[in-house]
């Protein structure tokens, strides 16, 4: 299955990762049908997890390639320069799309709703929320995939973009039920808070293509989508996932979900790539 999945176009294999991806979000957004509602601890922990995942893909998978890419391609002593400007550039992209699309993160008021103003309904405002993180999170997979296509240890690249995408996947799962779960205790249908949830997750597949046509056809800012991509997720970890699992009393347990979402995503691009 893996060498017939190699021989495919990038751009091919970075849509079907991101399909994946969603996918996984599609499983947690399912949840709702089992369980009526999802305990406040569980749902800090979930925010750690995926923090901790997170955070290990933005070095592993993304800042380390950069770096090292940059390394063989002439830069010399100046190979974190890359790095450095793609990592802020992903973090300058999502403060400006918090700016421009109306939101609200998990477990807020309505009072605290970012962006313009707007007379959507709470349900959508946390739908965007998601929405927003799963950006960088689709571009993330397909960055790496078309990084195989730039020849960049061609083999290696392959396996630690599919750890990448697994890593993404397994934190998906349970976004895609912490976004359905409060939907459905709102007082929707189960069917409705379902759709929502794993909607969210659809621009994955579409930013992976994305991402993976970029770094084909301009293979110069390889390095810098890399970093553009860990920039973004990491802005995405400080300014909500952590925030989230560390205000509701859960801290010590959210940290412990962070450090094994962290490791899990660690041992998968090490093993892997």
């Amino acid at each position: 299955m893996l060498e017939s999945f190699s021989q495919l176009n990038p751009i091919m294999q970075a849509f079907i990762a991101g399909l994946f991806t969603w996918g996984c979000t599609i499983i947690g957004a399912s949840f709702v049908f089992f369980f009526k509602s999802v305990n406040r601890k569980v749902l800090d922990v979930m925010s750690g997890f995926a923090a901790g995942v997170m955070i290990a893909a933005s070095f592993w998978s993304l800042l380390a390639p950069s770096i090292s890419h940059a390394e063989e391609n002439g830069y010399g002593g100046l190979s974190w320069v890359p790095a450095a400007i793609g990592f802020l550039l992903g973090g300058v992209f999502l403060r400006m799309t918090d700016k421009i699309v109306p939101h609200l993160h998990l477990g807020e008021p309505m009072e605290h709703r970012e962006g313009p103003q707007t007379q959507a309904s709470r349900n959508l405002l946390l739908f965007l929320a998601i929405t927003i993180h799963n950006i960088p999170e689709g571009l993330a997979v397909g960055v790496g995939f078309g990084a195989v296509a730039a020849g960049i240890s061609e083999d290696n690249t392959l396996l630690s973009a599919i750890g990448l995408a697994i890593g993404i996947g397994i934190q998906n799962i349970p976004e895609g039920s912490a976004l359905s779960m409060p939907i459905r205790a709102d007082g929707n249908s189960r069917m409705k808070a379902f759709n929502y949830g794993q909607l969210s997750a659809i621009v994955e597949p579409i930013a992976a293509v994305i991402g993976a046509a970029a770094v084909i056809s301009m293979s110069a800012i390889l390095p810098y989508a890399l970093a553009f991509a860990a920039g973004a997720m990491i802005f995405v970890v400080v300014e909500e996932l952590i925030p989230e699992s560390q205000t509701n009393g859960n801290s010590d347990i959210a940290t412990m979900g962070l450090m094994v979402g962290f490791s899990v995503m660690m041992i998968l691009d090490v093993a892997l790539g």
